[in-house]
């Protein structure tokens, strides 16, 4: 019961952020999270950034956040750089976490390799945490 009652206030809190964005004339932010290592669930994220940005046009920015298990989206050698490349081209920002470089790093022996479209932040959820401070609302796809 607790948690339906949290939800609906949550759901209720995110209607009226946006509400709130709209009568401002403020441009919608939305940060989307990935810490999955899934096939599906990178491909989702870029759908989801995708469908934002054709409903919302100039009117959104969007950042895709990514980190601990989730980087791999963020690697050159990952199946969806050119859908990268496409979104970023349009204005999508890609954050990878330089914490979880690092890891891989120490436990690869070497650095991987990012996409050129990804731009490495001190840390994943530090940067989600900056997002929403700045008013950016925060998708867990």
């Amino acid at each position: 019961m607790l948690k339906k009652i949290l939800g609906t206030i949550l759901i209720a809190s995110w209607c009226l952020t946006i509400a709130v964005a709209a009568a401002s004339g403020a441009k919608n932010k939305i940060v989307l999270q990935l810490t999955d290592s899934s096939p599906e669930k990178q491909v989702l994220v870029l759908n989801v950034a995708q469908n934002l940005l054709k409903t919302y046009g100039d009117d959104v920015e969007i950042e895709v956040v990514a980190f601990g298990p989730g980087l791999p989206i963020l690697l050159t050698d990952n199946p969806n750089n050119k859908r990268i490349q496409n979104l970023a081209s349009k204005g999508i920002r890609f954050s990878a976490c330089r914490n979880t470089v690092k890891k891989i790093s120490r436990l690869a022996g070497e650095a991987p390799t990012l996409n050129p479209d990804a731009k490495q932040v001190s840390g994943g959820a530090e940067r989600i945490i900056e997002l929403v401070n700045q008013g950016y609302i925060l998708i867990r796809p």
